[in-house]
């Protein structure tokens, strides 16, 4: 099998991880003024496809071939797939052939386990080790680690590598068990406490070294000791697969965010494949719901909502997310006492409520009623959704019909249209 041939099948089958996004990592200091790539400047591209993926990657599998059987991989030990494997120096060979012809800015590199799970993630490192040693690539590379490798190159894969992601998976632990008996939930969460905790002392080392560093800079002694994982660590679940609720998958990821700083939980809508298993759904999920657990998910992160409050278990909705509305129109429809927020008075926490205010207009609204009150067509001029605020703030000049606001109709006119399907002949 030629190298075309192998990266068609690679690529392809790695077209199912999400978790690539490039955000958040530092420049990596050149040696004499020499190396290839950047992350920072006119470093990665953050080019996205229409389903909200970073496409600016190369994005391969070290390998398709897999001694695991989950259930709801394409590239488990018992799909017939046609398997590659790619060696070390043609993953190298192809990031630098790719790069130097602008095709990307960095490398997304995940394998299947072949031999052990040692094996496998030695080969990973090895790819990114001499991509910055050998080659000076000062690109961004994100490698996806393996859980059960052994420790020491979970560390080693941390020096080389930008960000490091471990799959959580599936929501639930008996999901886990049921779908994908090889891996263990302990021991993935041990792997990210062991990445978190990996960051923190190398921060702290920065931290009681910053004079030395410093002092190194400014003679130009040595490049800057890099952190390890400066763009820290994500990780991915499966939304789809098993019966797990929203509620459920917010309330993990909310766990995952406070205990190991998570830079981002990715939501992957379970996609059928071929001779599937019985104890998978026959269908795929609206991939909506995958669009509403990201909008809720900024919710958490930076809006200050909690999970019971963007999931609310109400009659008939069994702790799922309103697929016709996002999360914050939900939010606000159900709790119409709330509002309408005089804009000129509320704090910006009460502001992030308001549909149509986000976290650069509040910002721009508090900076503005400084100067005098606000009117309602000072709020068109820093370009906010007026359609979205309107039944929602008062202003100086402006108060909403209270009938309108506790109308069945606000639903209506701000409801997403469902997705046209394709109507069959018979």
């Amino acid at each position: 099998m030629d190298l075309k041939e192998k990266l068609a099948i690679l690529a392809d089958a790695a077209k199912y991880d999400a978790s690539c996004a490039s955000s958040g990592t530092q420049k990596r200091q050149a040696r004499k003024g020499k190396g290839m790539g950047s992350t920072t400047g006119t470093g990665i591209c953050h080019s996205y496809a229409p389903d909200g993926r970073c496409i600016s990657l190369l994005k391969i599998l070290m390998t398709n071939f897999c001694v695991y059987d989950c259930l709801y991989c394409v590239n488990r030990v018992s799909s017939n797939v046609p398997r590659a494997r790619f060696t070390v120096d043609e993953v190298v060979a192809l990031t630098l052939d790719f790069y130097k012809r602008n095709y990307i800015e960095g490398l997304f590199l995940s394998s299947g386990i072949i031999q052990s799970a040692d094996y496998t993630m030695e080969q990973l490192v090895l790819v990114a080790k001499t991509l910055r040693k050998k080659h000076d690539f000062r690109g961004y590379i994100h490698l996806k680690t393996i859980p059960d490798a052994n420790q020491q190159l979970l560390e080693q894969a941390g020096r080389y590598a930008d960000r490091l992601s471990i799959n959580v998976e599936l929501p639930a632990e008996q999901s886990l068990r049921q779908l994908a008996p090889e891996k263990n939930a302990v021991t993935i969460r041990h792997s990210m406490h062991q990445v978190k905790q990996h960051i923190d002392e190398s921060q702290e080392s920065r931290k009681r070294s910053k004079r030395v560093v410093s002092t190194a800079l400014s003679q130009r002694t040595k490049p800057t000791k890099l952190k390890y994982s400066p763009a820290g660590q994500s990780t991915q679940m499966i939304v789809g697969a098993d019966k797990s609720t929203d509620a459920r998958i917010l309330d993990l990821s909310g766990k995952l965010y406070s205990r190991y700083r998570m830079r981002r939980v990715y939501y992957s809508a379970f996609s059928p494949i071929p001779d599937a298993s019985k104890n998978l759904p026959p269908i795929a999920p609206p991939l909506v719901r995958e669009h509403r657990l990201y909008q809720a998910d900024w919710l958490l992160r930076f809006y200050g909502y909690k999970v019971h409050e963007i999931v609310e278990n109400q009659s008939g909705q069994n702790e799922m997310l309103d697929l016709e509305v996002d999360p914050k129109m939900a939010w606000a429809l159900r709790h119409r006492e709330f509002f309408p927020v005089n804009i000129n008075r509320a704090s910006k926490e009460v502001l992030l409520r308001v549909p149509g205010i986000g976290t650069t207009g509040a910002n721009k609204i508090i900076k503005a009623r400084q100067f005098g009150a606000l009117r309602f067509a000072d709020l068109a001029k820093m370009r906010l959704s007026i359609k979205k605020l309107s039944p929602f703030i008062e202003a100086l000049d402006y108060l909403p019909d209270q009938a309108e606001i506790e109308s069945n109709e606000l639903r209506r006119r701000f409801a997403e249209p469902p997705e046209p399907v394709q109507l069959s002949l018979f």
